[in-house]
């Protein structure tokens, strides 16, 4: 099997655990740009070369992977053009809009490397490399055989740039606005003592599912990734503004994500990841002075 050399541009939690996966498995050797220092420590580790800065992590790669934060994702592409090439693979796994893609593939498409829009479709931690994702654009299919070669799980969607993301989007209304739901339930609750009373009762309406696990999975999710998870939102509130559809889910959603994630909780937690409701509540009722 060839041995894909993957850059990767920001190597925060998604770019250093793919990063993981691909190392352990031996599919790709790996280059990484980060403008913090510890990121690129955190490469030095893990045994990936470590580059001066965008366009350099760029130009020695087969696949360009831009893993940066949503603020940042276009100006980070901007900084790679003068590294890209002719038929390499762009993959941008940031969580933007659509019309954010699409402008940064009309901008990859001037130097001739392939443009990929890539939706990641689940956490990336427990499943490194193999993270779910679906895939779009017009490196699509080329990318497709050598991803599924390295053992990523990549579907392909559509030659369009922003279907993928796309899909990704407007499923976040679903699932950051039931985490968002779930936190104002169970802190409101915790007021009156009542929470088991509460899950209780979902549980009855929705059998199938389990909602104490389901509620501690989603306060450590908001508790850990509150900051990112409301830029995400905002994206999406900006992008149903574009097609006409006035985000009040989204905008709540993203408000009550930053409200947590201001709060410093998992600052509180320190290291220490936790998936208890009751725990997580706890936490948050102290932060606000009532614990």
């Amino acid at each position: 099997m060839k041995i894909e050399r993957v850059a990767f541009i920001g190597f925060g939690e998604a770019g250093h655990t793919i990063s993981r996966g691909l190392l352990e498995a031996n599919a790709a050797s790996i280059r990484a740009f980060d403008i913090l220092p510890q990121a690129l420590d955190t490469a030095r580790s893990m045994g990936a070369a470590v580059a001066r800065d965008h366009a350099d992590a760029a130009r020695e790669a087969d696949i360009v992977v831009l893993a940066e934060t949503a603020s940042s994702s276009l100006q980070a592409a901007q900084s790679c053009l003068p590294g890209l090439r002719k038929g390499q693979l762009f993959l941008d796994i940031n969580s933007v809009s659509p019309q954010r893609k699409i402008e940064t593939a009309a901008r990859v498409a001037a130097t001739g490397a392939l443009y990929v829009d890539v939706a990641v479709m689940a956490p990336v931690a427990p499943y490194l490399h193999k993270v779910p994702c679906l895939i779009g654009g017009p490196g699509a299919e080329q990318l497709l055989p050598r991803a599924r070669a390295m053992g990523m799980k990549m579907d392909f969607v559509s030659a369009e740039v922003g279907q993928a993301s796309a899909i990704k989007m407007f499923r976040s209304i679903m699932i950051k606005g039931l985490e968002a739901l779930v936190l104002e339930s169970m802190l409101a609750a915790s007021e009156y003592r009542v929470e088991e009373r509460v899950l209780a009762s979902l549980k009855e309406t929705f059998p199938t599912l389990d909602w104490e696990k389901l509620a501690g999975y989603m306060l450590e999710r908001v508790v850990s990734h509150g900051k990112r998870r409301a830029a995400e939102m905002r994206e999406v509130a900006e992008t149903l503004q574009g097609i006409g559809i006035e985000p009040l889910m989204a905008g709540a959603t993203a408000a009550r994500q930053q409200w947590l994630a201001d709060l410093k909780v998992k600052e509180q937690l320190g290291a220490r990841k936790t998936e208890d409701r009751a725990e997580l509540v706890r936490a948050i009722r102290k932060t606000l002075g009532r614990g």
